[in-house]
């Protein structure tokens, strides 16, 4: 078996401002925050909960799964009620907190 070469031009990274680390909410790392996750996924039978067209997804575990607030915490979502949550496959996770987003930047301006 031929032996391969390692690529020969390196990647400069050209940013003059590294970003931050990113760091999990402390608030999310609590153990009342696991049981409250792993409720809400037990719940949902760990299959995403998101419909489209009328049909649930069929995302299930071992799909990396969300623990989702409906209303999120930072409108006032209550943190730890299993009623408040939904459990999301990463798709539907990240077009569900993309649309709240909006709508808190619409909302604030």
């Amino acid at each position: 078996m031929a032996k391969q070469i390692g690529p020969q031009v390196r990647q400069l990274d050209t940013r003059t401002a590294m970003p931050a680390a990113k760091k999990a909410d402390a608030e999310l790392l609590t153990p009342q925050h696991r049981a409250w996750r792993e409720a809400v996924l037990r719940r949902s039978n760990h299959r995403c909960e998101a419909i489209d067209d009328g049909r649930r997804c069929p995302t299930s575990a071992p799909s990396r799964l969300f623990a989702d607030h409906i209303i999120e915490r930072k409108d006032g979502g209550a943190p730890l009620v299993v009623a408040n949550g939904q459990c999301l496959c990463g798709r539907h996770h990240t077009l569900k907190t993309a649309a709240a987003r909006v709508k808190r930047m619409k909302e604030r301006y």
